[in-house]
């Protein structure tokens, strides 16, 4: 199919790296995520993808490389400033209040994406229209039967499906999902992959996923990280059957894994 369009590519990272103390934590990685997909960042533990999340979300600052979000460098942007570019990363800005119904922990959520000006409003018609909206969203994570329920009472997988819909109430045109199945039994598992895939319509997703299960099901592309460097690139397809990559994962050369057919 050829080169793609530049403008196709909403997130572009070229040579980042991370040292600390002299170790490299993520070391030359030229990440390009392309607009409307489900891309995955997997590797083995240690690999460097959770320190690659905190340097998209400027929770730590590269020793080296840039960081393009819509063709725009925000290598040196603020965290704040990068979520206000619609860069969300979830289970982060949307930890959610135990104590609080689901609704008013999404109102929270919207709230905080209209920002401070929200204190100056008074009108019952304005708190109404946050109402409504969170609705909404509870209903695209498919939990507005339980607009009303106290969160603490909810099961593991819902809670993480509350998650979501606070990550949605602040628009997010990048969402960052760390390991969003963790934890979870096989049920939930399945249920919070169709969600996710659901609510990436329209949206574009960056997700770090031990689950191959999730990852063969819904993402279009996964880059694969070993001690900080990009291993191998591509779909389920060509990455599962990487030599390199099995290698990786299994410990295991790819002659050995052949003879166990």
């Amino acid at each position: 199919s050829g080169a793609v369009p530049m403008s196709d590519v909403i997130l572009q990272t070229k040579e980042l790296t991370k040292e600390f103390r002299g170790f490299t934590a993520v070391s030359n990685v030229n990440l390009s995520v392309q607009r409307g997909s489900i891309h995955a960042l997997i590797g083995p533990n240690g690999a460097g993808k959770t320190t690659c999340f905190n340097l998209l979300t400027k929770f730590l600052t590269p020793t080296k490389g840039v960081i393009h979000f819509n063709g725009i460098d925000i290598t040196k942007e603020e965290p704040a400033q990068i979520a206000r570019r619609g860069v969300i990363r979830s289970f982060q800005i949307s930890a959610v209040f135990p104590h609080l119904t689901l609704m008013e922990n999404v109102r929270i959520a919207l709230q905080r994406q209209l920002g401070t000006s929200y204190h100056f409003w008074t009108s019952e018609k304005s708190l109404n229209q946050l109402n409504g909206r969170a609705v909404e969203l509870l209903d695209e994570v498919g939990l507005s039967h339980l607009a009303h329920e106290v969160t603490l009472n909810l099961p593991y997988g819902q809670k993480r499906a509350l998650e979501i819909a606070t990550t949605l109430a602040m628009e997010p045109e990048l969402m960052l999902l760390d390991e969003p199945t963790q934890g979870m039994g096989h049920e939930d598992v399945d249920r919070v992959t169709q969600l996710i895939k659901k609510v990436s319509v329209g949206r574009t997703i960056l997700m770090v996923e031990h689950n191959m299960k999730v990852i063969s099901t819904i993402a279009d592309r996964i880059t694969v990280l070993q001690r900080g460097a990009v291993l191998a690139e591509g779909d389920y397809e060509t990455v599962s059957q990487n030599p390199q990559v099995m290698e990786a994962y299994m410990g295991t050369t790819d002659g050995q894994l052949q003879g166990a057919h």
